[in-house]
């Protein structure tokens, strides 16, 4: 009777652990972003544009970009040829939200750009070139959505 009361205890927990084995997370994925914006400030910042997300597990989305904020600034820039680099994830649904940004930023004609911003775990540093007239500082936040 104590040999299959074990026999059973030893069977169920096989089971068990091979039906954890096919639950186990998946590696992390690293992504990138390539983007364009282009926007105005006059005390409210806000700029928009589209890119597309590539993810070295073979994912990937276009996506829409949407910056709004506020702080001491005016003017009128665009963004081209951006690119964006995600800290390591689970999946591309990762990426999309919301991340918190602020920024200095003066400019007039040819400028670069580089930020670093965050959404809860997941970061985004980006780096770009572009065309503009712009001072000041602000803070906000940086939506990635599905286009």
């Amino acid at each position: 009777m104590q040999s299959r009361r074990i026999a059973r205890m030893t069977m169920i927990s096989v089971a068990l652990v091979a039906g954890l084995g096919g639950s186990a997370a998946a590696a992390p994925t690293r992504c990138t972003m390539r983007f364009d914006l282009a926007g105005w400030s006059a005390f409210y910042k806000t700029s928009s544009g589209t890119g597309t997300v590539t993810c070295d597990n073979g994912q990937s989305a276009k996506v829409a970009i949407k910056t709004t904020g506020g702080g001491l600034t005016v003017g009128k820039s665009t963004v081209t040829d951006g690119h964006g680099k995600f800290s390591p994830i689970a999946s591309i649904d990762e990426i999309f939200g919301a991340y918190a940004s602020a920024d200095a930023h003066a400019g007039m004609g040819e400028s670069s750009a580089a930020q670093v911003m965050t959404k809860g775990t997941v970061s985004l540093e980006f780096t770009g070139t572009g065309q503009g007239v712009d001072v000041g500082f602000s803070f906000g936040k940086f939506t990635i959505s599905k286009e």
